[in-house]
């Protein structure tokens, strides 16, 4: 996984776990992604100095507005591919699998051409 790709699995989980916890620690994430403490220590350091995240006194991590924007835009490429994926008949459990792969690589003129003709067919 390349660290762009990396970076934006950690602002998404960031984003997923902020809609189900009232707050988000390291520990969540590290559980959530199933890494060690120590390499999500090291990612939320790269991501507060890319002004991606701020981390309070008390370790509860929250996105800034960039980071947040990354996170809503994978998150939303995400969702409408995994959602195209088993409308075409794949399993749930690939198809989150495939789009995970195909959020980070695609182009914004390709996700957006999907996105319009999957809207049409709704």
């Amino acid at each position: 996984m390349h660290s762009n790709e990396s970076s934006e699995n950690y602002l998404e989980t960031i984003l997923v776990l902020g809609k189900k916890l009232p707050v988000v620690r390291s520990v969540d994430i590290a559980n959530e992604l199933g890494y060690k403490k120590s390499s999500v220590s090291i990612a939320m350091k790269n991501l507060r100095e890319k002004d991606y995240i701020d981390v309070s006194e008390s370790g509860f991590i929250s996105l800034t507005d960039s980071g947040k924007n990354i996170a809503e835009m994978i998150y939303e490429r995400h969702e409408l591919l995994s959602e195209c994926l088993m409308k075409l008949g794949v399993s749930e459990e690939i198809a989150n699998e495939d789009a995970c792969k195909i959020e980070h690589v695609i182009s914004c003129e390709s996700f957006e051409a999907i996105k319009k003709y999957y809207q049409k067919l709704k």
